[in-house]
């Protein structure tokens, strides 16, 4: 339950107050890319927090939209840790590796499918899983949460970070693309499976890889 404590913890640690937002400086030649890294908003930095990760770990990222988040995540494990990054699209792939060199993060990336990624078992961990399952097709969420429970070492934790639709999005988003956390991440074998919170326009979820 060692993973779950520091996830309850970190979780605890980041709603106890708004983390302070930090303005990045980028190259005053690309201005795309300045407003890119300016623009982070509060659940960013909610995200990082919960997400615990301290120097040392071995974080995965499966999901690359988000690459100022893993490059920032990358940066929490140090010269000690590792950090992997993981997609489908080889192109958010590239675009990942980019803006972790920009920020100064270590990534590895890989471009492979969510279900079977080219990594050792019990190699991590934490894993964080961004906006993946509403995207993958609802008969492929079990294999991939099975697939990153294989790469997580025993007591590793699993945390999903999903956009949470709101308004008029939320009407029209389909049957399909709804995705019941406990119930997938308890059928992939993970325990102490739960919704951590719904804040900021995102959902987070966890779940601890047992000890065997």
């Amino acid at each position: 339950m060692e993973g779950a404590r520091r996830g309850a913890a970190a979780f605890a640690k980041a709603t106890a107050a708004s983390p302070e937002l930090q303005r990045r400086r980028g190259d005053p030649a690309d201005t795309s890319m300045q407003w890119f890294l300016l623009r982070k908003s509060s659940s960013e930095s909610l995200a990082i927090s919960i997400a615990g990760i301290k120097l040392g770990d071995r974080l995965l990222v499966l999901g690359c939209s988000d690459p100022v988040l893993i490059a920032r995540l990358a940066v929490k494990t140090g010269l000690t840790g590792r950090a992997h990054a993981v997609d489908a699209d080889e192109r958010t792939v590239t675009r990942a590796a980019d803006v972790a060199l920009r920020e100064g993060a270590l990534v590895e990336t890989s471009v492979s499918p969510f279900a079977v990624l080219p990594l050792e078992a019990a190699a991590f961990d934490v894993a964080v899983v961004r906006d993946v399952l509403p995207q993958v097709g609802a008969e492929s969420r079990l294999p991939v949460l099975a697939e990153v429970r294989r790469v997580l070492r025993a007591g590793g934790r699993c945390l999903v970070i999903d956009a949470a639709p709101r308004g008029f999005g939320a009407l029209i988003r389909s049957s399909s693309g709804n995705v019941d956390y406990v119930p997938i991440l308890q059928a992939a074998g993970f325990r102490a499976s739960r919704v951590l919170a719904e804040r900021k326009g995102q959902i987070f979820a966890e779940g601890v890889n047992p000890q065997s």
